[in-house]
């Protein structure tokens, strides 16, 4: 195992610069389901005039802008690269994207690297804050990897994040099918992992075939939340928190559970569609939305 360098935490990285228009709006929006019908979540994707665009925008793409391969792969601090997941994140939605083209800034603090012991990974804390061209703040987002080969190097243990979770029947649940090559259209916003696309890689690291990123699955369960609660006004989110607990594969059935816990506040998680038949492990758990 290479050294594991702690004296790269509290420092910053960035600006990261992206670019986008309202294409890589739509992109990021297809790459989280939209449009899996034909039919469902076109304000995300019918830009009207292309020579003036006009779009509602999946607010969870700030969230995509911390993973990039640029940011991952510039913030070394010595991790196996084969063996990193996302683990979980927790994104503030300072105020919505309304230009539909623009630079963003992101910068990024390493605020902490933790140990979970051999053969249990890392965790690395990330917060990252994400400004439009105007200096606005647009977004700021706590992100954690686990790095799974690269636990047992001594450092400190992380600190417990526990989310109170309903004990009742969901108020609402939402099914959808993920498509197989739902990974191949995510992956072009910017996360080049092997992990997704590459079948040899794939099986290499104990996987049947290759996984779907957590973000476009974050983002379904996020599309499922506006449709249910608040139709039509994406910007009304002000925070999303999850933490992803076992991996999807493209080809299947998911079910998104909402609980309304307070005016404004849910609780979600994402499991199979049989999951009470088969005790599988949820996708994402322990999620809060906040929405004005």
């Amino acid at each position: 195992m290479a050294r594991i360098k702690t004296e790269m935490v509290g420092k910053e990285f960035g600006p990261f610069i992206r670019d986008y228009n309202f294409r890589d709006l739509e992109l990021f929006a297809l790459g989280c389901g939209a449009g899996i019908d034909g039919k469902e979540g076109l304000e995300y994707l019918n830009e009207g005039d292309p020579r003036s665009p006009k779009l509602k925008v999946l607010p969870m793409f700030g969230a995509m802008l911390i993973v990039d391969q640029e940011i991952t792969r510039t913030i070394d601090y010595g991790y196996n690269y084969a063996g990193s997941l996302h683990w979980g994140f927790d994104i503030r939605f300072e105020q919505p994207i309304t230009k539909m083209s623009d630079r963003l800034e992101t910068r990024v603090v390493l605020q902490g690297l933790f140990d979970r012991g051999e053969g249990r990974g890392l965790l690395a804390q990330h917060v990252g804050r994400t400004y439009d061209s105007d200096g606005n703040l647009l977004f700021t987002n706590e992100s954690w990897d686990c790095l799974i080969y690269d636990g047992g190097w001594g450092g400190p243990k992380a600190p417990k994040d526990l989310v109170e979770m309903p004990e009742r029947p969901a108020d609402i649940e939402v099914t959808e099918r993920i498509p197989e090559n739902q990974a191949l259209i995510y992956r072009l916003s910017g996360d080049w992992h092997p992990q997704h696309i590459d079948w040899e890689y794939a099986k290499e690291n104990g996987q049947p075939r290759p996984i779907l990123h957590a973000i476009s699955y974050a983002g379904m369960v996020m599309r499922h939340a506006i449709a249910q609660y608040f139709p039509g006004e994406p910007d009304r989110i002000t925070r999303f928190k999850t933490r992803i607990t076992s991996p999807v594969l493209p080809g299947q059935v998911l079910k998104t559970q909402l609980w309304q816990v307070g005016s404004g506040e849910l609780r979600f998680r994402l499991v199979d569609e049989d999951a009470k038949t088969t005790g599988a492990k949820p996708h994402l758990n322990w999620g809060i939305i906040e929405f004005k």
